[in-house]
Protein backbone atom coordinates (compact mmCIF):
# COMPACT_ATOMS: atom_id res chain seq x y z
CA UNK A 1 0.00 0.00 0.00
CA UNK A 2 1.21 3.73 -1.11
CA UNK A 3 2.28 5.58 2.11
CA UNK A 4 0.92 8.56 0.41
CA UNK A 5 -2.76 7.43 0.55
CA UNK A 6 -2.03 7.64 4.65
CA UNK A 7 -0.76 11.56 4.94
CA UNK A 8 -2.39 14.85 3.65
CA UNK A 9 -0.45 18.04 3.92
CA UNK A 10 -1.51 21.17 2.93
CA UNK A 11 -1.02 24.70 4.80
CA UNK A 12 -3.82 25.84 6.53
CA UNK A 13 -4.88 28.83 3.73
CA UNK A 14 -5.12 25.71 1.14
CA UNK A 15 -6.92 23.75 4.01
CA UNK A 16 -9.49 26.41 4.47
CA UNK A 17 -9.85 28.00 1.60
CA UNK A 18 -10.52 23.85 0.08
CA UNK A 19 -13.32 23.89 2.93
CA UNK A 20 -14.78 27.39 1.70
CA UNK A 21 -15.48 26.08 -1.34
CA UNK A 22 -16.83 22.61 -0.03
CA UNK A 23 -19.20 24.25 2.02
CA UNK A 24 -19.86 27.37 -0.94
CA UNK A 25 -21.30 23.79 -3.11
CA UNK A 26 -22.86 22.31 0.02
CA UNK A 27 -20.62 19.41 -0.09
CA UNK A 28 -18.72 20.32 3.58
CA UNK A 29 -19.91 17.54 5.65
CA UNK A 30 -18.30 14.99 2.88
CA UNK A 31 -14.57 17.28 2.70
CA UNK A 32 -14.30 16.61 6.33
CA UNK A 33 -14.79 13.91 5.99
CA UNK A 34 -12.72 13.12 3.63
CA UNK A 35 -10.03 14.67 5.10
CA UNK A 36 -10.70 12.96 8.93
CA UNK A 37 -9.85 10.07 6.87
CA UNK A 38 -6.08 10.76 6.60
CA UNK A 39 -3.74 8.51 9.26
CA UNK A 40 -1.41 11.91 9.56
CA UNK A 41 -2.86 15.25 8.84
CA UNK A 42 -0.18 17.92 8.17
CA UNK A 43 -0.97 21.52 8.50
CA UNK A 44 1.71 24.17 7.88
CA UNK A 45 2.12 27.50 7.83
CA UNK A 46 -0.68 28.47 10.71
CA UNK A 47 -0.46 31.95 11.38
CA UNK A 48 1.36 33.43 7.85
CA UNK A 49 -1.95 34.28 6.41
CA UNK A 50 -4.97 35.72 7.45
CA UNK A 51 -7.83 33.20 7.33
CA UNK A 52 -10.65 35.55 6.87
CA UNK A 53 -14.18 35.26 8.36
CA UNK A 54 -15.37 32.13 9.57
CA UNK A 55 -12.01 29.93 8.51
CA UNK A 56 -11.25 29.09 12.11
CA UNK A 57 -14.83 27.83 12.26
CA UNK A 58 -14.18 25.88 9.36
CA UNK A 59 -10.45 24.68 10.88
CA UNK A 60 -12.52 23.39 14.28
CA UNK A 61 -14.66 21.03 12.18
CA UNK A 62 -12.07 19.56 10.52
CA UNK A 63 -9.51 19.58 13.95
CA UNK A 64 -13.39 18.46 16.01
CA UNK A 65 -13.46 15.31 13.19
CA UNK A 66 -9.97 14.06 13.80
CA UNK A 67 -9.64 14.58 17.55
CA UNK A 68 -8.63 11.32 19.05
CA UNK A 69 -8.70 9.74 15.58
CA UNK A 70 -5.99 10.98 13.31
CA UNK A 71 -2.49 12.14 14.22
CA UNK A 72 -1.91 16.14 13.11
CA UNK A 73 0.96 17.69 12.90
CA UNK A 74 1.21 21.51 12.85
CA UNK A 75 3.59 23.86 11.99
CA UNK A 76 3.45 27.75 13.13
CA UNK A 77 6.02 30.36 14.11
CA UNK A 78 3.27 31.96 16.43
CA UNK A 79 2.75 31.31 20.32
CA UNK A 80 -0.23 29.85 21.09
CA UNK A 81 -1.33 33.12 22.87
CA UNK A 82 -1.43 34.79 19.32
CA UNK A 83 -3.82 31.83 18.08
CA UNK A 84 -7.00 34.50 18.79
CA UNK A 85 -5.60 36.73 16.24
CA UNK A 86 -4.93 34.12 13.80
CA UNK A 87 -8.47 32.41 13.62
CA UNK A 88 -10.31 35.70 14.77
CA UNK A 89 -12.10 34.35 17.59
CA UNK A 90 -10.59 33.62 21.42
CA UNK A 91 -13.54 30.81 22.12
CA UNK A 92 -13.04 28.60 18.43
CA UNK A 93 -9.00 29.63 19.22
CA UNK A 94 -9.41 27.75 23.01
CA UNK A 95 -11.78 24.96 21.86
CA UNK A 96 -9.14 24.43 19.04
CA UNK A 97 -5.74 24.31 21.35
CA UNK A 98 -8.19 22.25 23.90
CA UNK A 99 -8.34 19.61 21.45
CA UNK A 100 -4.89 19.38 19.71
CA UNK A 101 -2.99 19.82 22.82
CA UNK A 102 -4.75 17.04 24.84
CA UNK A 103 -2.66 14.31 23.78
CA UNK A 104 -0.03 16.70 21.96
CA UNK A 105 3.94 16.26 21.97
CA UNK A 106 5.26 20.26 21.84
CA UNK A 107 8.47 20.86 20.14
CA UNK A 108 9.09 24.99 20.56
CA UNK A 109 12.37 25.92 17.51
CA UNK A 110 13.72 28.67 19.00
CA UNK A 111 15.99 31.31 16.65
CA UNK A 112 16.71 32.40 13.53
CA UNK A 113 15.88 31.00 10.01
CA UNK A 114 18.44 28.55 8.89
CA UNK A 115 17.19 29.94 5.73
CA UNK A 116 18.37 33.73 6.47
CA UNK A 117 21.49 32.40 8.61
CA UNK A 118 23.87 34.00 5.45
CA UNK A 119 22.52 37.18 5.07
CA UNK A 120 20.93 38.14 8.54
CA UNK A 121 22.71 41.49 8.30
CA UNK A 122 20.11 42.27 5.82
CA UNK A 123 17.26 41.68 8.30
CA UNK A 124 16.48 44.81 10.42
CA UNK A 125 17.05 44.08 14.28
CA UNK A 126 13.33 44.42 15.33
CA UNK A 127 12.55 41.67 12.53
CA UNK A 128 15.29 39.53 13.64
CA UNK A 129 13.88 38.61 16.82
CA UNK A 130 11.05 35.62 16.40
CA UNK A 131 7.56 35.56 19.09
CA UNK A 132 9.01 33.14 21.29
CA UNK A 133 6.53 29.66 21.51
CA UNK A 134 4.09 30.38 24.52
CA UNK A 135 3.01 27.94 27.07
CA UNK A 136 -0.46 27.30 27.26
CA UNK A 137 -1.06 27.32 30.89
CA UNK A 138 0.66 30.58 31.73
CA UNK A 139 1.53 32.25 28.37
CA UNK A 140 4.69 32.30 29.67
CA UNK A 141 7.80 31.27 27.37
CA UNK A 142 8.68 27.89 27.36
CA UNK A 143 11.88 27.36 28.72
CA UNK A 144 13.50 24.34 27.47
CA UNK A 145 17.53 22.97 26.70
CA UNK A 146 18.52 22.50 23.39
CA UNK A 147 18.02 18.52 21.85
CA UNK A 148 15.65 16.62 22.16
CA UNK A 149 12.07 16.90 24.37
CA UNK A 150 12.25 15.29 27.63
CA UNK A 151 11.29 12.05 27.99
CA UNK A 152 8.37 10.76 29.45
CA UNK A 153 8.67 8.88 33.01
CA UNK A 154 8.50 5.04 32.64
CA UNK A 155 6.92 2.98 35.34
CA UNK A 156 9.43 0.37 36.34
CA UNK A 157 6.78 -1.11 38.76
CA UNK A 158 6.77 -5.19 38.26
CA UNK A 159 2.82 -5.62 39.39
Amino acid sequence: MNWRQHVFFATLAELVDSMRKAEREGKLRERVKFLSRYSLLIVDEIGYLPLGSGGGNLFFQLVNSCYERSAMIMTSNRGFGEWADIFGDAVVATALLDRLLHHAVVIPIEGNSYRLREHAALIPENMRTRTSVLDPQNQQPIKRRPGRPPKEPRDHSTG
